[in-house]
This record gives structure tokens, sequence and C-alpha cells, in this order.
């Protein structure tokens, strides 16, 4: 229903505030973004009535099913694995895309945002736990990437994305979320021409809070506003 999902949305920016202040941050300095992954589009709109602006798919064709009928009421960000061959696609369909991991991906999305004349905002990918399940770049090759990444005239570099291993305790989270914003941080310091290091794309359902505490600037939530999957 209409009023669980705006319910929901309200419960959780008062747990991004009550979390913030914990830290000394503005609440405005986190973005709330709903994964919509198998979301149906009429909950998605119920979302979006609610305050929602900013939505996270998981694959190029839900993302092409849902594009039209939102228009321009919601920003859609890529935060799942992107295949080279959609680069296409997503310079047309997505504001940002949070999960380019690969210096192949990122030349094709510069190819394509130039041939659209668009210039496209990126997040790298990062898989600071080093899980072979997870995607991203290591840790330890992610400011090499960066550097190769900054010259692509047609890509905005605005910050990095990582996912945690699953835990039932958040605290579990704290020390991958922290690597992550050190990083961030030895990025800022290099001064690599053209990029900059805004957005920590970090924190789900289980783990925002203590994202927001680690500096989070961007948590993205499915299941505490749409519930369970189907």
């Amino acid at each position: 229903m209409a009023t669980d999902i705006a319910a929901s949305i309200n419960f959780l920016r008062h747990r991004i505030a009550i979390a913030c202040a914990r830290c000394g941050r503005d609440p405005h300095s986190v973005k709330l973004m709903a994964v919509t992954k198998t979301v149906p589009a009429e909950r998605i709109l119920q979302a979006v009535e609610a305050g929602i602006t900013l939505l996270g798919e998981n694959y190029v064709q839900e993302a092409r099913e849902k594009h039209d009928l939102l228009g321009a009421r919601a920003q859609m960000h890529m935060i799942g694995h992107l295949q080279t061959n959609k680069a296409k696609y997503a310079v047309r369909l997505f504001d940002c895309v949070h999960s380019v991991d690969r210096l192949e991906l990122a030349q094709e999305l510069d190819r394509r945002a130039k041939a659209v004349s668009r210039r496209m905002n990126i997040l790298v990918e990062v898989n600071v736990s080093g899980e072979k399940t997870k995607n991203g770049v290591p840790a330890a090759e992610a400011m090499a990437l960066i550097q190769l990444l900054a010259p692509l005239e047609n890509l905005a570099l605005q910050g990095l994305m990582t996912m945690a291993p699953y835990s039932d305790n958040p605290e579990i989270s704290r020390p991958y979320f922290q690597a992550l914003r050190i990083l961030r941080n030895d990025i800022d310091r290099a001064g690599i021409p053209g990029v900059q290091m805004q957005e920590l794309s970090m924190g789900m359902t289980d783990d925002f809070e203590v994202a927001i505490e680690e500096g989070s600037t961007i948590v993205r939530i499915g299941r505490a506003i749409f519930g369970e999957r189907r």
C-alpha cells in the first residue's frame, strides 16, 4: 500500500537524521536511494510520490521498462554489474553508473556518452572485502584505475561505491566502510586532475546507519522501503 511505503520512507529519513546527529553531519548530506530491483512500477511510483527522487536499478532491461513511465520525476542510477555491451543503453537511461570497475567499461561509456553529447556521471566500484563473489576493482588497484579513467573527457568521476559482506550485525560492515572512506581520502590527496570524490555510495538496509557514521553520502535501500522481494 502507498501509505506503507510513505511511512517506511519517513521512518528511514528519521533514522538517517539520528545517525547523522551521532556523527555531527547534516542529514541533507545523505541521499536516500530506493533500490527498485524486481519492484513493480506501481510501487516505484508510490515511492516517488512519497518524496523519493533517486532510484537504483540493477538491470538495464528493467530500467528500460521503467524509464518512460518515470520520466524526469526521479533520477535513475545503475548500481548492478554493467556489461560492456550494455553501455550504449546506460548512457541514455541512467544519470549515474555506480558500478564502473574496469577500464574497458569506462572507455565504452566514454565513447557512447560522446555519441549522445553528454557527460556521464560515474562512481568506481571497489571490492573492499576481497570476496570473490563480489564485483569491483580490488582496493589495491583502485588508485591506478582512477588515474586511467581521469583523462576520459565524457565521464565525470564523482566518487566510490562498495558493498560490505552480508551480516546480521551492522558493526561487521564498519571496517569495510572505513576502508572506502580512507581510500577516498587518499585519492583526494593525490590531486588527480578531473577527479572529484564527493560521493561515497555505501550502506544498505541492514547497515546504512553505520555507513553514514563512516561518511556515506548515498545509502541504497530496498527492503526497508518495499519489503521482501517476491
